[in-house]
């Protein structure tokens, strides 16, 4: 299993989960975003719509009816009822369940900077998990390292 750290410095979470969602339906795999935040889930769900109908991302709240059917699922619990092998984590707060799926996006802000160190460090040495980081640079765009 692979976990990408994303270090939020310019773009919003909310920019950069839309991003990556793309660009996991383009792969033909199913997404699990979590938040624990209502109104941030919100935010995403809007976001993720907002591109108009020839890009528009179809999403749902894990709350409402038909969750298997969703291609991106919003939720506040790791439980991915839509199928999805990917998740990813959009308030900065890791959860362990993340590791029960082929890959997790971990995207993280300054205020998650040492915890996102210290869930670096603690992965460090699991064989079955490998780790990279993306940081995004003054024109936008995403590089990834280490």
């Amino acid at each position: 299993m692979r976990v990408d750290f994303y270090q939020l410095s310019r773009d919003p979470v909310e920019r950069v989960t839309a991003m990556l969602a793309r660009k996991v339906l383009q792969a033909g795999k199913r997404l699990l975003v979590l938040s624990a935040d209502a109104e941030q889930r919100e935010a995403l769900s809007k976001e993720l719509w907002r591109a108009g109908p020839e890009e528009f991302l179809a999403n749902g709240d894990a709350a409402q009816p038909n969750v298997e059917r969703q291609p991106i699922l919003l939720s506040e619990t790791p439980d991915a009822a839509n199928g999805a092998s990917m998740v990813l984590i959009a308030d900065g707060k890791w959860r362990p369940e993340a590791l029960g799926f082929e890959r997790a996006l971990l995207l993280f802000g300054p205020e998650d900077t040492e915890a996102a160190r210290a869930l670096w460090r603690e992965l460090d040495g699991q064989d079955e998990v490998t780790r990279e980081i993306h940081k995004q640079d003054d024109s936008g765009k995403w590089r990834a390292g280490g």
